[in-house]
């Protein structure tokens, strides 16, 4: 896991949408060949730069408010980032 690769992947979701980034375990693990062992290392780098980007992270379990209602981030999904 590089930063390089965190950095592309982050910044291809942010063009999509600035406001609302949901990352998805078939996206990652799938579309974009890696193994699940990296996952935590994404995560980590991930979040960091999300977090000093002023999104809030929300990763598996937690619930988060979006749009007025409150969701979960599903089993099927890495995380979800919401911009302040």
């Amino acid at each position: 896991m590089t930063l390089e690769f965190v950095t592309e992947y982050l910044d291809k979701k942010i063009s999509e949408n600035p406001n609302f980034i949901r990352c998805t375990y078939y996206d990652f693990l799938v579309k974009n060949k890696r193994m699940n062992a990296e996952k935590y290392d994404f995560l980590n780098f991930a979040r960091i730069r999300l977090n000093n980007m002023n999104y809030k992270v929300y990763t598996e379990g937690q619930k988060y408010e979006y749009n007025g209602k409150t969701k979960e981030v599903q089993i099927n999904e890495l995380l979800i980032a919401i911009k302040e």
